[in-house]
């Protein structure tokens, strides 16, 4: 009897886990899909109007849908789902928009150094996400207050933006500002985004990046956590609140791979530009293939060494990282600044789409499938969930070999985008001799010009850094609901 009791107190602590991960999946999804939907309207907006005005709007809205939705109460559970979705238009506002004001304001090394500074935030704000997060469910037994810290912090980075982030021509630091006066359709723009091989494969070497990481987010903590019940160094967990050790763990690796990963890939590109000039997509690719090996070692070791399975994630994702400031370089070289803001959000798309959108389901379907014949078991529990998650370094090899695809096309593709500049360049001095005006003059007003953007812009990274920074932290504390 006492065999049977605790039995059924298993399965039901079983079936409160499982419904509790479809809860943090639906979450994820809803933000996710909202995300998707607006990302290329606010493409679309970012290319066409002021895009500091867009920014901003976003950031106050998600703010502001935050924070009420931390006050809604177990009645209107619908209505907290449907406040997920909007927080995913904050996040498309700032994420098609803010590289775009970098990428107008500096070029080449320059560009990919601060470029690099504001995809430092990612892995900072996710990292702490975890760690934050945690920390407050456990103290407080209630992660509501994490709903309202961030939207304090996200108006404070909202005003900073407003305050310090300049407005720059499109085009400027490639010499172009001012001088780009047509606008082609949406449809113009797509079919010349299709037709731009870079742009494509990177966009698909992208989304098997968002694939593992979205994976990894929401199961390798797990993951560890039955490994240790494998190893007898824990107890499984019966409570409706377990132990965030494991989150907190992961939380800081993915805090300090980050940083390092995106830290290591902007000194690492700056260093083989002198010698090839396909070092972008070539870094990107070997960073990838290096990581899959030691994301594989992940599942050998973890059942016997955590400490092993630690040191396995630390490195794989250090590699993983290396590739995010890099990807948005190769996407300004090889796209014209017209439609920069159209190509960020549609390989937002793409990567969500076919990444993060999907893979959590799929690597739960499959571990929920081989563990069918042998649900009571901790040890097949445990091996179910890592064969699942093998999927991942497979993903991870095809998108560096998206990326090796890239390499071929890259200078073809940033000479056919230098030359759609160049054309528009000798329209527009073409059309200050006739009109009188001084090219000489026009060029030493230009060069002040961008001087005095690129010291605005120290502030400007750093106000939008903040701000992905705080996102980030939110979205990381989905997971954790």
């Amino acid at each position: 009897m006492i065999r049977n009791e605790n039995g059924n107190y298993r399965n039901r602590s079983h079936l409160i886990s499982i419904v509790l991960k479809i809860l943090h999946l639906t979450f994820y999804n809803i933000f996710i899909c909202s995300f998707m939907v607006a990302a290329p309207i606010f493409g679309y907006l970012g290319d066409r109007f002021n895009r500091k005005v867009i920014l901003s709007c976003g950031i106050f809205f998600w703010s502001i849908v935050t924070l009420s939705s931390s006050f809604i109460s177990k009645e209107y559970y619908w209505l907290f789902v449907l406040s997920r979705g909007l927080v995913g238009i904050g996040e498309s506002s700032y994420s098609s928009i803010s590289p775009t004001i970098i990428g107008d304001l500096f070029t080449n090394n320059s560009r990919t150094m601060m470029l690099s500074v504001f995809y430092l935030a990612i892995p900072l704000g996710s990292g702490l996400g975890y760690i934050l997060g945690s920390s407050a469910k456990e103290a407080a037994g209630d992660w509501h207050w994490a709903l309202r810290v961030s939207p304090v912090l996200g108006i404070t980075a909202g005003t900073l933006i407003l305050l310090f982030v300049p407005e720059p021509k499109r085009g400027s630091a490639d010499q172009m500002g001012g001088r780009i006066k047509t606008r082609t359709s949406w449809f113009c723009d797509m079919k010349a985004l299709a037709k731009n091989r870079s742009y494509v494969f990177s966009s698909f070497a992208s989304a098997a990046v968002s694939f593992a990481t979205g994976a990894f987010g929401m199961w390798i903590p797990l993951y560890l956590a039955r490994a240790q019940v494998v190893q007898k160094t824990a107890e499984p967990c019966t409570q409706e609140i377990c132990s965030s050790t494991d989150s907190i763990i992961f939380g800081v690796i993915t805090c300090v791979t980050g940083l390092l990963g995106v830290v290591i890939g902007a000194a690492t590109t700056r260093l083989c530009r002198q010698k090839t000039e396909r070092a972008d997509p070539l870094v990107c690719a070997v960073s990838m293939l290096g990581s899959a090996i030691f994301i594989c070692l992940i599942f050998v070791v973890a059942k016997k060494s955590i400490v092993g399975a630690y040191v396995c994630i630390f490195i794989g994702e250090t590699l993983l990282f290396l590739n995010w400031a890099i990807t948005a370089d190769i996407l300004m070289f090889v796209v014209i600044p017209t439609r920069r803001a159209t190509a960020v959000a549609f390989q937002s798309f793409t990567s969500h789409l076919l990444g993060d959108a999907g893979s959590p389901y799929l690597i739960g379907l499959i571990s929920d499938a081989l563990q069918q014949s042998y649900a009571t078991s901790a040890l097949w529990r445990f091996l179910s969930l890592g064969y699942a998650l093998m999927l991942c370094p497979f993903i991870i090899v095809l998108g560096g070999m998206f990326f090796l695809a890239t390499a071929l096309f890259f200078l073809d593709d940033r000479e056919k985008a230098e030359k759609q500049g160049v054309t528009h360049v000798k329209g527009e001095l073409h059309s200050d001799a006739n009109s009188g005006a001084n090219p000489v003059r026009h060029r030493a007003n230009r060069k002040s010009q961008s001087a005095k953007s690129a010291q605005e812009l120290t502030q400007a990274v750093l106000a939008i850094n903040l701000l992905v920074c705080l996102h980030r932290l939110l979205l990381a504390t989905a997971p954790l609901i």
